[in-house]
């Protein structure tokens, strides 16, 4: 493996962890009702055609720093076939957030598209 592929993965790393948390709360921000980790995992790999997917295990860190930071809620239930599952959904405060995460966003897409605009390689 290349040097340029090390440089790619560092890259990939860095932008998912700036995009995760917008990403899962858009997910629940579309949902219609609460969602847990897998079924949060399946539709961003849905929604992103797969640029989202990722280790599963990588966004429960992610889910309950968002919980933490009071952006969503959860509960336990129980599951028939296996331990039990926490159910995740968003709340008033996360979506103000979104709105506001998804405006910061696209300023610096539209940006970043015009300063790459032109790039012939």
């Amino acid at each position: 493996m290349g040097e340029p592929d090390a440089h790619l993965r560092k890259f990939q790393k860095e932008l998912s962890t700036g995009t995760v948390s917008l990403a899962l709360l858009a997910v629940l921000g579309k949902a219609r009702e609460p969602l847990y980790g897998y079924l949060i995992a399946k539709e961003l790999e849905r929604m992103g055609d797969g640029v989202l997917s990722g280790k599963q295990s990588a966004l429960y860190p992610v889910l309950r720093n968002l919980e933490g930071a009071g952006l969503l809620e959860s509960h336990v239930e129980p599951s028939v076939a296996g331990p039990p599952r926490r159910y995740y959904r968003i709340n008033d405060n996360g979506r103000a957030a979104l709105r506001q995460w998804i405006a910061a966003w696209t300023a610096t897409r539209d940006s970043l598209e015009s300063v790459l605009e032109g790039i012939t390689l």
